[in-house]
């Protein structure tokens, strides 16, 4: 038992949620754009949800892109965001377990969370169960069948030449190139598409629709979208997106019984 407030059982996907207790989950936060101190209100805000969450969380999930660029030296990490991760050791210290899904703008991350914050971080989709409920978790992008100029630049960002290339030109250079695209690019940023395109031609939805042909998950949950979302996948399968933290303010909670969105005012 952490803390008091859940039971992992011997699968560490697992987990038991007390009477009173609560699963939160977050996403997109793009902290850093378009510049660290425009979005330092935004982490403020983040920040006092983080605050008030974890009087009751039996574990909270961050699905992604908290970050608008994220990248892992050997030595070095990028100047900012103190206080979110301040509260996110805190939350951590404190035994509240914290689950970290990359993001197409932190995708490199590699052991600074899992060292300095004891928080797991996953570089692919998960599946949980929280008491009897089964949730398919994670960012969201490059599946299902759209997404095609970003999962061609994905395989670029993720090729142990481009990461070799990066980490041999000096941080404050590479830094600056990397928040200028990434805050530039469409394709990076998302937003040419962050609008609602019909449930038929939301690639997530349908790429949840093609995973529960295969196993049967009651909840589907994803960032990537910037939408707030939720379809029924079926008479007893969800698929919900969390929407972001720069436009609606938007997170998911599962009571043990119950998945809803929830706007933090």
């Amino acid at each position: 038992m952490l803390n008091g407030m859940l039971q992992i059982m011997d699968n560490p996907h697992h987990i038991e949620i007390l009477n009173g207790k609560s699963v939160y989950f977050a996403s997109d936060n793009h902290l850093g754009a378009p510049t660290l101190e425009a979005s330092r209100p935004r982490e403020k805000k983040f920040v006092a949800w983080l605050d008030e969450v974890k009087q009751d969380a039996a574990a909270i999930f961050l699905l992604g892109d908290l970050f608008d660029f994220w990248f892992e030296y050997k030595t070095v990490i990028p100047k900012g965001f103190t206080r979110v991760l301040g509260k996110l050791a805190e939350i951590s210290d404190s035994g509240i377990p914290i689950y970290y899904f990359v993001g197409n703008h932190d995708l490199w991350m590699n052991g600074y969370f899992e060292e300095e914050l004891n928080i797991p971080v996953f570089h692919k989709p998960q599946e949980f169960t929280f008491n009897t409920t089964t949730f398919f978790i994670g960012h969201g992008d490059g599946l299902g069948p759209g997404d095609k100029g970003y999962k061609r630049m994905k395989k670029v960002f993720k090729s142990p030449f481009f990461n070799w290339l990066f980490r041999w030109g000096h941080p404050d250079i590479g830094m600056r190139i990397a928040q200028y695209f990434s805050v530039k690019n469409k394709l990076i940023s998302g937003d040419d598409d962050a609008k609602f395109l019909g449930e038929e031609n939301e690639w997530l939805v349908q790429y949840s629709k093609k995973k529960l042909e295969e196993k049967h998950r009651d909840h589907f949950v994803f960032g990537h979208r910037h939408l707030p979302l939720e379809i029924d996948l079926s008479e007893t399968s969800k698929y919900t997106n969390l929407g972001d933290w720069i436009q609606y303010f938007t997170y998911g909670v599962f009571d043990g019984e119950t998945m809803s969105l929830e706007t933090y005012k």
